[in-house]
């Protein structure tokens, strides 16, 4: 009896996803050394974009924190009405391309690339890239042993994305069987999610945020509030201004939130979800203020996460531009100039500041996902 060591063992491992690709990239090189870098850029449906998620290289990423619609993508959208792959074995001609992704990618120096579609059950969810420091290296030789590796690494990033999707169908059908509601739409979490991305992009250079941490912030931020799940009808319901004991329940929901958290994925053997700290995080922290007079720790400042520093901005202006049982919607204006009068209180400066730098990205947001509300 013999022993082997098994190439791929951290992919056993309970690591990040991030971690597996890099362990993943690691036994590709062993057969082609030539494939330096692997990235992988995930699809939204809702908005046709294509945004870049994770990469295996340690030097510099020549598409950090880029996003673009797969319209803009004439090649890629071919590949993805074909479902077929892509080999570009001398990268020359993309020196010359009019897109800003194709001209970042002519820069960096790559001499050719694979590229595979990823889909679930036939359904579309991103791209990975395999890109090559020498030219005319993807024959079908090493075309038919990287499609294996392109395959694994598909299933890894389908079972995260399934993880946090079931993680929310869950606590979406525990909502429905309880019968309770918030009055919130589907739309304000689109929305949301979306401006929390939005924030997150646009602070990530100064916070060193790579684009596990960006995705993550855009999943994990419609779960903000899962906690009122467990909060009585009569309390989240009630149109009017809650008492001193009522507003005590309603202010629970944060830490119930993180309660649920902790259960569901024990119950549903979720642990494995990369960033899941960052879930915790928003759930539980989302309702601090900077000047320390939130809720639930009183914490303040920068002892609040980012992430829930970020999606408090993202939810609070969702609120004041949405119509509610109990006011009108504000207009942009408004709610921007409510958000200059929370910023350094209640709420981040420096994240108050990215969304209103990116009103017209916002304001496209609001076009994409007006409201809609749940029956």
């Amino acid at each position: 009896m013999s022993e082997h060591n098994d190439a791929l063992e951290d992919l056993n491992k309970l690591i990040p996803l991030h971690e597996k690709l890099i362990a993943t990239h690691k036994s590709i090189s062993e057969f082609f050394p030539f494939i330096v870098r692997i990235a992988i850029a995930a699809y939204d449906p809702e908005t046709s974009l294509l945004k870049t998620y994770l990469h295996s290289s340690d030097g510099d990423n020549p598409l950090e924190h880029y996003q673009a619609s797969i319209d803009d993508a004439p090649s890629l959208k071919k590949m993805l009405e074909s479902g077929l792959p892509r080999v570009i074995n001398n990268m020359v001609t993309f020196e010359s391309g009019e897109h800003e992704h194709t001209i970042r990618i002519g820069r960096q120096g790559y001499a050719a690339s694979y590229t595979m579609p990823m889909f679930d059950n036939g359904a579309f969810f991103g791209f990975i890239f395999f890109n090559s420091d020498k030219t005319d290296v993807f024959d079908e030789s090493v075309l038919r042993q990287v499609d294996i590796f392109g395959h694994l690494i598909s299933l890894m990033v389908m079972n995260e994305l399934t993880s946090v999707s079931t993680l929310a169908a869950a606590l979406k059908t525990t909502s429905s069987i309880t019968h309770l509601r918030d009055p919130e739409t589907g739309s304000h979490l689109d929305r949301m999610s979306r401006y929390s991305r939005l924030i997150a992009r646009t602070i990530a250079d100064k916070h060193e945020l790579n684009d596990d941490y960006i995705e993550h912030i855009f999943m994990f931020s419609p779960l903000h509030d899962i906690g009122k799940i467990g909060i009585p009808d009569e309390i989240l319901l009630k149109s009017e201004r809650l008492n001193r004991s009522e507003r005590t329940i309603m202010n629970s929901h944060t830490q119930l939130g993180r309660k649920m958290i902790d259960e569901l994925l024990e119950n549903f053997g979720l642990s494995g979800i990369g960033q899941i700290n960052m879930l915790r995080n928003i759930a539980e922290f989302h309702h601090e203020s900077i000047n320390g007079r939130g809720y639930p720790l009183g914490i303040q400042g920068e002892e609040i996460p980012l992430e829930a520093r970020i999606v408090a901005v993202a939810d609070v202006f969702d609120a004041l531009t949405s119509k509610r049982p109990y006011k009108d919607a504000w207009s942009n204006v408004d709610a921007v100039q409510e958000l200059i009068k929370l910023a350094g209180e209640k709420l981040d400066q420096e994240c108050v500041e990215a969304l209103i730098h990116n009103l017209e990205e916002v304001e496209k947001i609001q076009q994409q996902f007006k409201e809609n509300r749940f029956v």
